[in-house]
């Protein structure tokens, strides 16, 4: 499954949770050089609603972290129109997410999608970009950024720049709230745990280094 990021463009947010935003807009070009067309969405819309099946609204694109329900989905002129409502009770997570939202924290929402025979071309005009007008849309995450591993990093290291380092919990906090899933923020954090007791065999005092160790996780 491939991912598509967009700069978060939420129209409103109310107090129970619910928002209406753009899950993708066109025109835009990713890091992997796609650009979504008009129409690329509807028919695995329509598809999704006719079978009944639910497109999770996720977290960082954590598939054992729903944290709502998308109540509209739709294409418009300008792009995958959506509203939805975060399960705000008994859910840290998404209480979270809603807090994150309020305070205009968050930076986009990402799309996760795969690509249906014939539903990418090359562009003429642009080399290395592929038009795709056909997409199978599967779920649609809040992210804080770009799901992008030189973003993770630049994240972590001002997070261990900053002086004074986080505990084992905030560290592993930290981690998930710049992108990455529950799972891989957990064995990361269990890695520094030494660094971050400071242990005596176990300085982390070239932050270079201890971020090179980090990312042999997984």
């Amino acid at each position: 499954m491939k991912h598509f990021d967009f700069t978060l463009e939420t129209k409103s947010l109310t107090d129970a949770g619910e928002f209406e935003g753009y899950a993708s807009t066109f025109g835009n070009v990713d890091q992997g050089g796609d650009v979504v067309e008009p129409g690329a969405f509807i028919e695995s819309v329509v598809k999704a609603k006719s079978d009944g099946r639910v497109i999770p609204m996720l977290w960082q694109h954590d598939q054992t972290e729903p944290i709502g329900v998308w109540k509209d989905i739709a294409e418009d002129s300008k792009g995958l129109y959506v509203k939805g409502q975060l399960v705000l009770e008994n859910d840290a997570t998404a209480q979270r997410a809603y807090g994150k939202l309020k305070a205009k924290a968050l930076g986009g929402m990402s799309i996760g999608y795969a690509i249906p025979a014939g539903g990418a071309t090359p562009d003429d005009k642009r080399r290395g970009v592929m038009r795709l007008s056909k997409i199978d849309l599967r779920e649609i995450s809040l992210v804080t950024m770009p799901m992008n591993i030189q973003a993770r990093v630049t994240g972590v290291k001002a997070i261990l720049d900053g002086g004074a380092l986080p505990t084992v919990r905030e560290f592993e906090e930290h981690l998930r709230d710049a992108g990455f899933s529950k799972s891989l923020a957990a064995a990361i954090a269990g890695k520094a745990a030494p660094h971050l007791r400071g242990e005596p065999d176990a300085q982390a005092n070239d932050t270079a280094a201890f971020l090179q160790a980090l990312l042999k996780v997984g």
